[in-house]
């Protein structure tokens, strides 16, 4: 399987790269990771070059991998600097570096063209750190399912009434019709659901009660990355959506890491604009959301084993596939313009 390379994943957690070499596998690329001796963080390939033994096994040095197989030592860059019991070092005795950058309280990792690593393509979460919002880590699920399975769910508003009973749905958001916005690249997959319960989780959390209008936007950006959007309000105090964030609002941030073709890490974090200097509740709160997410989790792995058991099942399509239907394409349009520009660089180097 190929995956998109020219683009933004997630490894971990910030808080969870220290001075200890920590293996990673994204998008079927094995990385080493760890952070310097200034703080900042930096990944390599976890593969000697010598018998591919992986870096992460090794001892970190200052700022340089010693392998734990044969000595050879690699700083930041991915250059060999030491060989043991040999003074030429081979200009191929090297392994690739990756761009990192830390945002959200998230190390994130470039795997294609590094020319092409632009930080200003980075998943973009406006509200983050603003006044009126308090930001909140989550967690990271891991799900053993292709990556796009996960982002078909995440495109997909019908399923949260039966799947998120207790949680993110109500009954009275089965019928209401899904709306479709597609850009360039990006996609809104959003419902508004009007004189309706509140949904339990705020109902819980934001003190909701009685009817109200709610809403979710489904915000996509390829090939893995989602802000979904939210809300409740009044029955009618909001008239105009784009004035939605004058209700309780809640950004529920996820953007995946595709570890395999059968293994997906969702991480997940939140910004919201109520009880904003309550703290205390942070904890119960994503509690309840890891809940919902382990309530996907369930049925994407049992899902992905129906495909492995029966590969030429017949599975029908409707019309709430819109979206999804339309990420594939953007997905692999991505892929295909990262193939040609590897062969047009192949050949240039060729004709040179």
């Amino acid at each position: 399987m190929e995956f998109v390379k020219n683009t933004w994943y997630p490894v971990t957690w910030s808080n969870e790269v220290d001075r200890s070499l920590t293996r990673h596998m994204i998008a079927n690329e094995p990385v080493v990771v760890f952070r310097r001796q200034d703080g900042s963080v930096a990944a390599l390939h976890d593969a000697c070059p010598h018998r591919l033994a992986p870096l992460s096994l090794g001892t970190l040095i200052d700022d340089a991998i010693e392998c734990g197989y044969h000595g050879m030592t690699f700083d930041c860059s991915g250059q060999c600097i030491r060989i043991p019991g040999q003074e030429v070092i081979p200009k191929n005795a090297t392994v690739r570096a990756y761009p990192i950058e830390e945002r959200y309280g998230l190390v994130w990792i470039w795997l294609g063209d590094p020319k092409q690593a632009d930080i200003s393509k980075m998943f973009n979460v406006p509200q983050y750190g603003q006044e009126g919002w308090h930001a909140v880590q989550g967690g990271v699920l891991r799900i053993e399912c292709n990556y796009l399975s996960l982002v078909e769910n995440l495109l997909d508003p019908a399923h949260v009434t039966f799947v998120h009973k207790s949680t993110l749905g109500t009954p009275a958001g089965a019928s209401i019709p899904v709306n479709n916005e597609y850009g360039d690249n990006s996609i809104s997959v959003w419902r508004w659901i009007p004189n309706a319960p509140p949904i339990p989780l705020f109902a819980n959390f934001a003190k909701m009660t009685g009817q109200v209008d709610r809403w979710h936007y489904y915000d996509y950006t390829p090939p893995c990355f989602f802000d979904i959007d939210m809300g409740t309000c009044a029955t009618g105090s909001i008239k105009d959506p784009e004035m939605r964030h004058t209700g309780v609002q809640m950004h529920s941030c996820h953007v995946l890491t595709p570890v395999d073709d059968r293994t997906v890490l969702q991480y997940w974090f939140h910004v919201r604009n109520f009880r904003v200097d309550e703290p205390e509740i942070d904890q119960e709160l994503n509690a309840a959301l890891e809940f919902a997410f382990k309530e996907d989790k369930i049925i994407l792995e049992r899902i992905q084993q129906e495909q492995e058991r029966d590969p030429n099942a017949k599975q029908i399509t409707l019309g709430i596939d819109a979206a999804p239907r339309r990420m594939h394409k953007m997905v692999q349009k991505l892929i295909e313009e990262e193939r040609q520009h590897l062969n047009t660089t192949a050949n240039a180097g060729v004709a040179t």
